[in-house]
């Protein structure tokens, strides 16, 4: 009894011995496993080096278009005011004016009273003449 029991020992230890897998093929299907493995890490890591320089480069971006918003963000200069013009009235009046002060000076004996004389009627001439032509413009 005390042999089987030895020879059922050695048979189980045998067994668990054997359950290792200790061939060649094992061991280069553990080294393709290996190499496998070590594969895939390497792509892992060159994506993830591909996604951080992704990130690196949205992020620059962003920070551009800031920078292009705070440039928009700027006051427009102040555009010059228009300049109002003059009604046909008033440059009738004061060319009329003048052609009166002139042409009274020249007709009158009393120089400087023809001059008056003729610029106001002149004056009065020319800025009806100039509401007239206003009163076209506007039709």
């Amino acid at each position: 009894m005390k042999n089987i029991v030895m020879i059922l020992a050695a048979v189980g230890v045998l067994s668990f011995t054997s359950c290792k897998n200790t061939d060649k093929q094992g061991v280069v299907e553990d080294n393709v496993r290996q190499a496998t493995i070590d594969s895939m890490n390497a792509v892992a890591e060159k994506q993830r080096v591909i996604d951080s320089m992704k990130m690196e480069n949205e992020r620059a971006l962003r920070e551009k278009e800031k920078e292009v918003i705070v440039v928009n963000q700027q006051a427009p200069a102040a555009a010059a005011p228009q300049r109002k013009k003059w009604s046909g009235a008033a440059k009738g009046a004061v060319i009329g004016a003048g052609v009166g002060a002139v042409t009274g000076a020249i007709v009158s004996k009393k120089k400087g009273e023809g001059a008056i004389i003729g610029g106001l009627a002149g004056a009065g001439v020319g800025a009806g003449t100039g509401a007239i032509i206003d009163d076209k413009k506007k039709q």
